[in-house]
């Protein structure tokens, strides 16, 4: 009986050891040096913290495989990190992200005074009379709103639009069978998303650049507008757009850069279109290409907006903030989130299926929020 105090005296000590317990296994884990080499001296944002958020990005498994991670800061590189097998010279898939790169392109032709927003745009197949697609505008068809029958995704996927222009019976003549599609909305009144409609804008730009039908000429119109008013101007030697056989470029899906080149392109549209003293579009396109349609809260010209969708559907992180965030993104999970509030231009690019991308923008929210906005 004389050892019961001491027992109780023991046991009344557990709570308190388990709580000393508890603190040290929920301390965060030292920063590797992996880490904290990929993040500079001077990042603009708490050093070890970025470096920490920028490492969930490559070894959380729940958000999927990120292969790159390019961070810029008020002009800078912040922070810059690759999966083992890339690096700075690896040219990645851009997807859907091409989208805005040909809306830049539309928009150095509507300032040529070659292409005008509110008319209807150069569509052979539509001036016929009496066919009611004379009557979508340019701006319709930068802001998804056309009306022209579309599926982006399908179930089976081989049923899809978008699967059915980019592999299989339209692929050799994507902007054929895009401008093919029959009204399914009058003009205007519906958002829907298509990679189909920015075929048709890629197809406009040929036609423009260029009378020939050839498709080597097509091609070398586009390239060479391309490279001498937008990627060479910038410094992005890298950028490689794709055509198909009729010689359209694939504006919806497939252009091909390095991460720093993708960053680039963000500094590019957070500076209002200029570089470096160069105003290559004008400020006021890239205001409309980042304002919400009349159709779409979240969706602007070829441009996704950090604003609640009408649907619930949001790529991005309106609950969240902020607001004046705007970002070009593709298919399983390549995103260029550009936040002119904060100075900020953030690359991600990997691959990551529709619940790992769900627990991704958490994590890129949290990065951003590292830095003070104004």
């Amino acid at each position: 009986m004389r050892r019961l105090p001491s027992l109780i005296a023991s046991l009344a000590l557990l709570p308190a050891l388990a709580g000393c317990g508890s603190a040290s296994d929920t301390a965060p884990p030292p920063v590797s040096e992996e880490a904290m080499r990929a993040v500079a001296q001077n990042p603009g944002a708490p050093r070890e913290q970025l470096a920490r958020a920028v490492d969930r990005l490559f070894t959380d498994p729940e958000v999927g495989e990120t292969r790159a991670v390019v961070v810029m800061h008020d002009g800078y590189i912040a922070a810059e990190r690759y999966e083992p097998g890339y690096n700075k010279n690896t040219r990645f898939i851009s997807w859907s992200m091409a989208k805005t790169v040909t809306a830049v392109m539309i928009g150095m032709l509507v300032a040529d005074g070659r292409l005008r927003l509110d008319e209807a745009p150069p569509v052979p197949r539509w001036q016929r009379p009496g066919d009611p697609r004379g009557e979508i505008t340019l701006r319709e068809l930068l802001q998804m709103r056309s009306g022209l029958r579309h599926t982006e995704g399908g179930s089976p996927p081989y049923e899809s639009s978008e699967v059915r222009m980019l592999f299989l019976d339209g692929r050799d003549d994507m902007a054929d069978f895009a401008e093919s599609q029959p009204l399914e909305a009058e003009p205007g009144t519906k958002f829907e998303y298509s990679s189909s409609t920015t075929v048709i804008l890629a197809d406009i730009a040929a036609r423009v650049l260029t009378r020939s039908s050839d498709p080597d000429q097509r091609r070398k119109a586009v390239a060479d507008f391309l490279q001498s008013r937008l990627f060479g101007p910038l410094g992005m030697t890298s950028m490689v757009p794709e055509f198909d056989a009729s010689g359209t470029m694939i504006g919806g899906s497939v252009i091909q850069g390095t991460a720093r080149d993708w960053a680039k392109f963000g500094e590019f549209l957070r500076n209002k279109g200029s570089y470096r003293g160069s105003q290559l579009v004008p400020r006021r396109w890239i205001d409309f290409m980042t304002t919400p349609s009349p159709k779409s809260a979240n969706y602007g010209g070829q441009t996704w907006l950090n604003r609640p969708a009408h649907d619930g559907e949001d790529p991005l992180f309106p609950e969240r903030g902020p607001a004046d965030l705007f970002a070009a993104i593709g298919h399983m999970g390549q995103y260029i989130l550009v936040d002119p509030s904060r100075e900020l231009t953030v690359v991600r690019l990997g691959q990551s299926d529709a619940d790992e991308r769900a627990a991704l923008l958490p994590e890129m929210a949290d990065l951003i929020h590292l830095y003070p906005g104004k």
